[in-house]
């Protein structure tokens, strides 16, 4: 059995991306239609806030205009939350600002901050001139029964055409699910902190 020469392996080399190549090209013809988008971001694992803003960095860089509405977080501030502040004060940015439920256990307290909020991401989601709106972690107010499921999707089927919608947390249900175009799932593999390794600054918030 002979081994492969160098040229050979670069022609095989050299085929294989050809037809790569020729897939990518045929998605991308098949992918025609223009139309505003809501993305899921959902899963166990570590990443899906993350991820979130760096769709925010996206939008700014083609100069479009961007609404973040923060539930549960608040207490700690965020990288991200400084940032804004700091650097983008073009960026709308609202935070339900009562920190994690096993923190408050209060549900009447969280229920009432919850609906606040949502009342400021219900006038982000109609207003046209937002072109990205960011509800980070709002699955859980749904999982909570703290919003009101089909207020929430109708609202968010009711947005300006081209205005598209990233939803971040675990779960949600199948109805968000259904109603998102495109759902990503973050699976939790391995977690330093899970090791006793403390959150860190830049890293983990």
């Amino acid at each position: 059995m002979t081994k492969d020469t160098k040229a050979d392996k670069n022609e095989k080399h050299k085929a294989a991306m050809k037809k790569q190549q020729e897939n990518v090209h045929e998605s991308i013809e098949r992918a025609n239609v223009e139309k505003s988008v809501v993305v899921l971001l959902t899963g166990n694992g570590k990443g899906k806030s993350s991820s979130a803003f760096g769709m925010v960095m996206r939008a700014l860089g083609y100069g479009q205009k961007v609404a973040v509405i923060q539930f549960i977080k608040g207490v700690q501030k965020s990288g991200e939350e400084l940032f804004i502040a700091n650097h983008l004060p073009e960026v709308f940015f609202y935070q339900m600002n009562t920190g994690f439920t096993w923190d408050t256990q209060d549900r009447s307290k969280d229920e009432q901050a919850a609906r606040k909020t949502w009342e400021k991401a219900a006038q982000a989601l109609s207003n046209p001139e937002y072109d990205l709106v960011v509800l980070d972690e709002l699955t859980y107010m749904l999982s909570f029964k703290y919003l009101d499921e089909q207020t929430v999707l109708d609202t968010i089927n009711a947005r300006p055409e081209h205005q598209s919608v990233v939803i971040t947390g675990r779960g949600g249900g199948a109805q968000l699910r259904d109603l998102a175009d495109t759902v990503s799932e973050v699976k939790d593999i391995k977690h330093a902190f899970n090791d006793g390794v403390a959150a860190r600054k830049g890293v983990d918030f």
